[in-house]
């Protein structure tokens, strides 16, 4: 192809559209073509690795970002008045100063985005040029290149600690299993390791790999933005095909980390790879105060033409009234003068000149200020940090702070969200038989202690006892309680110090197991000598290997150094003092005395000292030999805390995961035997399935066994009917004693895991092995086929037993509930776990209260839930109809769980399903799953017209947080992908308090008083050129020099309103802790309300009005010429326009008081420079005038009169019915301690009530309970009387 052939270029131009287009893509290798001319690169078509997220060019970037400016209309109107003034027969003003005002706008803006758009360069030059290692065919090796150099097709060698410069489809690594670890960190925030495996069948694991052998092509699915999904399969020159998924693909972005070399040939590069196909860039949101500015400045543009329609009539009517035609009206070069009516004509454009400033064009950047302003007040917040995580909150979106102080519904995450996401081992029950881990439960009781007691707790160092199967080991004590009273602070440090792996802390890691059980299982180890295995040990062998829990070593640190070499010891001075303490514990604990014994978690601690083992046969099966210190520096790395909790309680009783590869598991017995599992699978968990099984070939039986955990009810079913019905004997009473546990164990807001087995035939084996490769070599449908072949497999299971974990509440929730609550906030919980936990979870953390009317909707059918909703909706509608309910509101909450849910969510029960639900106080999702949490934001919002915040922490919150208004992130242990889509990020949920009733209140409030002063300032200013035009003829002349006009919204009142809105404080933030009520006034219409805006455009005229016509009768009949009538009205104007806004601060400080006065400062000295130039229309009248006794009479009077209305408004507005703000101002008036005392008082009184309410009677429904309500308190009266909002 030449060229210069058009038709040719077009052509190979949309072949390559559609190569790229393509749902399927056959890549080949490039290592055949090396050196050959692109045209003939069997990849050519693809994008290269090279990225450009610049939105400018250097030669493009004037006329692109003006365009860009100019999609804000405010921009192209001024620009289009300026371009106006250039017209001789409609300018007002001179041409070239009328350009000023929006070129320095634009011009601002456009540096701007010139330094964002140089940042984003040297950030692309930066990773461009990065360093990566591409195999050569010329060089027989892997030479080092660039990133931008990388190619689809390319075989690319990543290093121990680099970053991969690539989606890489993994075929060789230096781990003789074929396991490569990666830290995605960069990509969704989470630290723990994550195992690749290289594609199987493919080549062969070997020192010297060889890409040039690779003939084989690669077919994978278009690119796309998920993370988590990929499908491919690679073709053999034999027509095989091998399946592959995201597995084996590293991702561009992610680190390579205790592997010492990975090689992967390149799927997807630059653009098209998964890491950049995420990078979207910050989301835009509009703020409610926001769409209703936008209509407010429409209202200013309609007032704007009807005052320039009136002054084109004025000057109409004036010119009819003339007797013949004045001499100052110059006629043009034929010696005519314009007609009155196209006179008026041109006047009505000059006067749209003249009174442009109507239109605040400064406003949007003094929004942006002050938004900037607010968010680093907040950021700075100390209160809002946190010491334990070192991590404050990160404001993500500029915009939208102001509707913090406007949200009516929250939506929250329960786990992670109002718990602390540090799943605790419990209770657990084997086989029918409950052991309740009395022990393990005293040892969290005394954590709950003072601080002190939870130091001691924390801080206890692992002892060597005897074995952890003995029970002599819990009559060993331990010391170190002279550390009792040490700081906190170097605690936690030294917590953190000794491991950076997540769910890895102290109280989730340390089990004290049970006696009974501990008894048992020593019992069965020490006659396990049959090769059937017992029940209780296939228990814990399932907790050990059913899960992705990855075992690593504490020497082989994360490096996060860009070098090359792999080595793993530690350089952390605090890991060998630490390790010093552990050894100097041990010898200690030898000699301790049995009467000063604890039931701490060191008294059945494992051995920090694994035994070495030697292979005996070819069964798997080894034997102990020694003892060495590998076990105290191993850690697991465990995707959900779930998994972490089960391998720590399977390792205390013994069970000792010892390494894992993709295919064997190593567990270590409690007697030293050492059990090589080889897998034959894993059945990953899915949101459908609920459940995850790993099939493994059994070293000692040689049996392929199927260990499966998941929901209790997922599991259940698989057993047969409910309770088993089908199922005899003991099995049967197994089943029902199993599910009795578990039901208790939700009522105690425990987590639950069902724990089964299957063995599985040969011949059963080998049908669904072919089975399964044929679902993995598949692309289209390959999710749902996979599914498939493990529901295949997952029947008729045997139970083994379950496990209740606990996920704690995090730190003052409840308080922080009871306070939104009562600022107004309906609260919702939508969260995965089933009824029973979750209800326990809601009265523990106060979403749901002991005298609430409950009602649980759990329906099997439509028609039930139909029949049931209707009911309920009668029940609700008679008790506010009925006049004996007359200012009560019930106490309603909601339980439903996500069967229902989706019934409630179709189109026909919406309606009715939002009536019900906007009448609850508290609403409670279960079993819902991540889109109908996203669903169901969304129909509140819109059906509603409510402003919505919905906060979580993991993966399965981001729809729901990219639904809301507001989206918050919180930075927990499952990573940052919430935290990534949210707008704010914080790391306690506690933290939501202050961040909305106080943050949220000062921030709406501010921005809401800032605006409706900036739109009365300019109308008050812009007022006084319109009343002049009555005594001009309507000619659109003004009665002082352009220049100071500019310079009056330029420089003299512009840091002012900015100063308002960024430091003013109405009401301090204790009280507004203290009295959350208060948050309700900016909710709803708020304080920015259609009525609010036009009172202050009212003001503004009458203010305008006083400021023109107390001078204009001052100077009447007088000969003052137009600028000495001009200056006292624009020195009238400045004193007036501050002292208003002396008047709205609430919070006076010494940056106010500088900025007031400077104002006046510089707005005297700027004038009195100007006017003394010769050039100047004004020269020396400012000077004049300050030797005239009647000038600052004029200043005094004026001033006094347009003010006196609005602070007598104020004065009898605050006397006579004084709003909740200012009941609070005056509170916040007293002394500290009369202050808190009242609170604390009121506090008491309030009784978590914030109104007085009246029973509901139980609507009939069987689904419905209540509790007695108890009689309302005294405060709950005070509260009404005293913040009735």
């Amino acid at each position: 192809m030449a060229w210069w052939n058009p038709l040719a270029l077009i052509w190979d131009n949309l072949r390559g559209q559609r190569i790229r287009e393509n749902d399927l893509r056959h890549l080949a290798s490039n290592l055949p073509y090396e050196g050959l001319a692109k045209k003939k690169q069997p990849n050519r078509y693809l994008p290269g690795n090279a990225i450009k997220t610049t939105k400018y060019t250097l030669l493009l970037f004037l006329p692109m970002n003006l365009f860009e400016q100019f999609h804000r209309l405010a921009n192209l109107y001024f620009v289009g008045l300026a371009i106006l003034n250039f017209v001789p027969v409609v300018n007002a003003f001179e041409p070239e100063v009328a350009l000023i005002p929006i070129c320095v706008i634009l011009s601002l803006t456009a540096l701007k985005d010139a330094w964002e758009d140089f940042r984003r360069y040297q950030s692309d030059r930066k990773l461009n040029n990065m360093v990566c290692f591409i195999y050569s065919r010329k060089h027989k090796q892997f030479v080092e290149r660039r990133w931008k150099d990388v190619r689809v097709g390319d075989f690319v060698k990543a290093l121990c600690n680099e970053i991969i410069s690539a989606d890489l489809l993994l075929l060789h690594t230096s781990d003789r299993n074929g396991v490569c670890h990666i830290e995605s960190s960069n990509l969704d925030g989470e630290t723990n390791l994550k195992e690749r495996k290289v594609v199987p069948g493919l080549c062969v694991t070997e020192p010297d790999f060889q890409p040039e052998s690779f003939n084989s092509v690669v077919v994978c699915e278009r690119p796309n933005n998920n993370l988590n999904h990929f499908k491919c399969y690679v073709e053999k020159p034999t027509k095989e095909k091998v399946g592959a998924g995201i597995e084996s693909l590293l991702l561009r972005g992610c680190t390579v980390r205790n592997t010492d070399h990975a090689v992967g040939f390149v799927v997807y590069a630059g653009h098209e790879t998964k890491a950049m196909l995420n990078n979207n860039g910050p989301r835009y949101k509009r703020s409610k105060l926001e769409r209703k500015l936008n209509v407010d400045v429409i209202f200013c543009v309609i007032l704007l033409l009807a005052m320039c329609l009136v002054g084109a009539l004025g000057h109409f009517f004036w010119r009819q009234a003339l007797p013949g035609v004045p001499p100052y009206l110059v006629p043009d070069n034929n010696g005519h003068v314009d007609s009155p009516s196209l006179s008026s004509f041109y006047m009505f454009f000059s006067m749209i000149i003249l009174l442009q400033v109507l239109i605040p064009i400064s406003l949007y950047v003094s929004i942006e200020l002050v938004k900037i302003g607010q968010i680093l007040f907040i950021t700075h917040d100390i209160d809002l940090y946190d010491e334990e995580t070192d991590s404050r909150i990160q404001c993500k979106a500029l915009n939208i702070t102001e509707d913090l102080g406007q949200i009516e519904y929250i939506f929250s995450d329960k786990t992670g969200t109002l718990t602390e996401n540090k799943m605790v081992f419990r209770r657990c029950s084997i086989m029918g038989t409950e052991y309740p881990h009395k022990e393990n439960a005293i040892r969290l009781a005394v954590i709950d202690e003072p601080e002190s007691e939870e130091e001691v707790i924390f801080n206890q160092q692992p002892q060597p006892p005897q074995p952890v199967w003995s029970l002599d080991a819990e009559d060993r004590s331990h010391e170190g309680r002279q550390r009792r009273h040490e700081s906190r602070h170097k605690n936690k440090f030294a917590e953190n110090a000794q491991s950076n792996v997540a769910f890895s802390s102290p109280l989730e890691t340390q089990v004290i197991p049970d006696r009974k059980l501990l008894q048992q299982v020593s019992n069965v180890e020490s006659r396990s000598s049959s090769q059937k295995m017992d029940p209780c040990l296939d228990f814990f062998l399932a907790l050990a290997i059913c899960n992705t829990v990855v075992v690593s070593m504490a020497t082989a640190r994360r490096q996060s150094t860009q070098e090359h070499p792999c080595s793993f010891q530690s350089t952390n001075p605090l890991d060998n003092f630490s390790n010093f303490f552990k050894k100097a514990s041990s010898l200690r604990n030898i000699f301790a005395s049995k009467r000063d014994r604890t039931f701490s978690e060191t008294s059945f601690k494992e051995d920090d000292r694994f035994t070495t083992f030697q292979k005996v046969d070819d069964s798997g099966v080894f034997t102990s030999r020694g003892r060495s210190d590998e076990s105290s520096s191993m850690c697991y790395e465990a995707e959900s805390p779930d998994e972490a909790a089960l391998v720590y309680a399977a390792k205390a009783y013994g069970f000792i995961l010892l390494s894992r590869t993709p295919n064997s598991v190593t567990v270590r017995l409690p007697l030293g035997q050492i059990l090589a599992f080889e897998v034959l699978d894993i059945l990953s968990f899915d949101s459908n399935r609920k459940r995850m099984s790993v099939l493994v070939r059994h070293p000692i039986t040689k049996e392929c066994v199927l260990y499966t955990k998941g929901a209790d009810y997922s599991i259940m079913e698989l057993l047969g009917a409910p309770y088993a019905e089908h199922l005899s004997g003991n099995q049967k009473n197994i089943v029902a004693d199993t599910q009795y546990h578990l039901d208790c164990y939700a009522k105690e807001g425990l987590r639950t895991l069902c724990f089964a087995k299957k063995v599985v035939s040969a011949k059963d084996y080998d049908v669904w092995f072919v089975n399964r490769q044929s679902a993995m070599a598949a692309i289209d449908g390959r999710e749902e086929l996979i599914m498939d072949t493990a529901v295949q497999l997952e029947t008729n299971l045997t139970l083994l037993g379950a496990t209740g974990i606990e996920d704690r509440l995090q730190e003052s929730v409840p308080d922080t509930i009871l306070a939104l609550r009562e600022a107004g906030i309906k609260m919702w919980v939508l969260t995965g776990d089933k009824p029973e936990t979750a209800v326990n979870i809601g009265y523990a953390c106060r979403l749901l209260e002991d005298e609430d009317l409950v009602i649980n909707m759990s329906c099997k059918n439509k028609l039930v839930c139909t029949s049931i909703l209707d009911c309920t909706l009668e029940e609700v509608r008679s008790y506010e109809n009925d006049p004996r309910n007359v200012d009560t509101t019930p106490d309603i909450s909601l339980v439903i769980d996500g069967r229902t849910l989706a019934m409630l969510l179709s189109k026909d029960l919406q309606g009715r399903f939002v009536e019900l639900a906007k009448r609850c106080r508290s609403v409670l999702c279960c079993r819902v799953t991540p889109l109908q949490k996203r669903g169901v934001v969304k129909l509140i919002r819109e059906k509603l017209r409510v402003m919505t915040l919905a906060v979580g922490d993991g993966a399965n919150d981001v729809n729901m947080i990219q639904a809301a208004d507001i989206g918050i992130g919180i930075s927990g242990q499952e990573g940052m992908q919430a935290v990534m889509a949210s707008d704010f990020a914080i790391s306690r949920f506690k933290h939501l308090k202050k961040l909305l009733l106080v943050h949220g209140h000062w921030c709406y409030t501010r921005l809401a008083n800032m605006i409706i002063y900036f739109f009365f300032k300019n109308l008050a200013n812009v007022n006084l050129l319109f009343w002049y035009q009555f005594y001009c003829g309507f000619t659109a002349t003004a009665m002082l020099d352009y220049w100071l006009l500019i310079f009056f919204n330029l420089f003299f009142t512009s840091v002012p309103p900015i100063m308002f809105g960024i430091m003013d404080k109405d009401v301090s933030a204790e009280v507004l802790l203290g009295v959350p009520e208060l948050y309700r006034t900016g909710q709803g219409a708020g304080k920015y309300r259609f009525s609010t805006f036009w009172v202050s455009m009212l003001d503004a005229f009458y203010q305008s009005l006083i400021c023109f016509f107390i001078p204009y009768l001052a100077y009447q009949d007088s000969d003052v010429d137009v600028f000495t009538f001009g200056t006292p009205l624009n020195a009238v104007s400045l004193i007036t326009i501050l002292l208003h806004l002396s008047i709205e601060i609430q919070a006076w400080t010494v940056v106010h008081w500088i900025i007031m006065l400077g104002s006046v400062a510089v707005s005297l000295i700027l004038t009195l420079l100007y006017t003394s130039c010769v050039t100047c229309n004004s020269h020396w009248t400012l000077q004049n005038q300050l030797k005239d006794p009647i000038f600052y009479l004029i200043c005094i009077i004026t001033t006094v009169v347009a003010l006196l209305p609005r602070y007598m408004f104020h004065v009898m507005r605050n006397s006579i019915s004084p709003s909740p703000i200012v009941q609070a101002r005056h509170l916040d008036g007293l002394d500290a301690s009369t202050k808190e005392a009242w609170i604390k008082e009121w506090r008491g009184f309030r009784g978590g009530e914030e109104v007085k309410r009246s029973e509901l009677c139980t609507p009939p429904s069987p689904t419905t309970s209540r509790t007695p309500t108890s009689p309302d308190s005294l405060g709950n009266e005070i509260t009404l009387r005293s913040f009735k909002i």
